[in-house]
C-alpha cells in the first residue's frame, strides 16, 4: 500500500491544503482542498472516498471531484462514512440547493456517486487492503481509520481530542507502525482546543501516555501560521516520541 499526502493543514493559503490523502491510486482518505493537487487523469482513477467526518475541510472537494469526472467514468464513486456523516452530506451538501445530488445524476440506476455506510470497528476489505473505522471524539460524529496492508498498519486519527476508546483500539493493533494524529492549536489556545475538541501539544502529550505501541508519529491539521510553534511545543513536552510534521506529498509505503 502507498499513502500519499495531498493536504494536511488546518487551513489554506501559501501552499497549505486541507486534509486529503491518496491510498494507492484509487482511494481517497478524506477529500479536503488537497484533492485539487491531483491531475485529471489521477482523479478519474478514484473509485472510493473514505470520510472521517462531515466538516468542510475534509469534504469540500467531493462535489468538485464528482462533478469533474462523473461523466467520463464508467462507474460511480463510492463515498464511505458512518451513517451520521452520510446523512449530513445528503441533507446539507448534495441536496439540490448547495450542490446537485449526484446519487441521482444522470439517473437513479447509473449515478455518478453512491453512498456506503461504515460501522465503527467493522473492517472494510478492498482488494487486499483492510480499512477499519476507529473511535474518535470531535464536535460532530467522526471516526479515524486504520489502514492495514497485512504486514503493516497506519492509523489516521482524523479530527479528535481526548478519547480513551481510541487508544484502546490503537493498542490492539499488533502491526502498527505509523500514527498520523492531529494537533490543531498551540498551547496558548488550549481552551479553544478543548472547546472545539481538537488537540494542542499539552493535551496530546497527556493522551500519548495511554499509547502502548512503539510507533512513528506524524502531526497533522496544524493551523496555518502556528505550525512552527506547535512543533516546538510538541518537542518540549513529548520529545521522547520524536513527533514529526506531516508534509504535503509525503509518501508512506507499507
Amino acid at each position: 500500500m502507498k499513502l500519499r499526502v495531498l493536504g494536511c493543514s488546518g487551513g489554506i493559503g501559501s501552499g497549505e491544503q486541507t486534509t486529503a490523502m491518496l491510498l494507492d491510486d484509487d482511494v481517497l482518505i478524506d477529500a479536503g482542498t488537497g484533492v485539487g493537487n491531483l491531475s485529471l487523469s489521477e482523479m478519474i482513477k478514484i473509485d472510493h472516498i473514505f470520510v472521517t467526518h462531515a466538516h468542510l475541510d475534509h469534504v469540500a472537494f467531493i462535489p468538485f471531484l464528482v462533478d469533474t469526472v462523473g461523466s467520463i467514468r464508467n462507474k460511480p464513486i463510492t463515498v464511505h462514512a458512518i451513517q451520521p456523516t452520510l446523512d449530513t452530506l445528503r441533507e446539507h451538501l448534495f441536496n439540490w440547493h448547495l450542490w446537485p445530488d449526484f446519487t441521482k445524476i444522470p439517473n437513479d440506476n447509473f449515478p455518478y456517486m453512491r453512498y456506503e455506510a461504515l460501522t465503527q470497528g467493522n473492517t472494510f476489505f478492498l482488494e487486499g487492503r483492510a480499512i477499519t473505522p476507529l473511535p474518535a471524539h470531535h464536535t460532530v460524529p467522526t471516526v479515524g481509520f486504520q489502514l492495514d496492508s497485512g504486514d503493516v498498519s497506519l492509523v489516521f486519527s482524523g479530527d479528535t481530542t481526548t478519547h480513551d476508546a481510541l487508544w484502546m483500539a490503537v493498542n490492539k493493533i499488533a502491526n502498527l507502525k505509523y500514527l498520523i494524529i492531529e494537533t490543531a492549536f498551540c498551547n496558548q489556545k488550549r481552551d479553544i482546543a478543548i472547546r472545539s475538541r481538537h488537540f494542542c501539544p499539552s493535551l496530546l502529550a497527556e493522551e500519548l501516555q495511554k499509547l502502548e505501541r512503539d510507533v512513528e508519529i506524524f502531526i497533522t491539521h496544524m493551523k496555518p501560521g502556528e505550525a512552527d510553534v506547535i512543533m516546538d511545543e510538541l518537542h518540549q513536552c513529548m520529545g521522547q516520541y520524536n513527533p514529526r510534521r506531516l508534509e504535503n506529498n509525503q509518501l508512506f509505503e507499507f
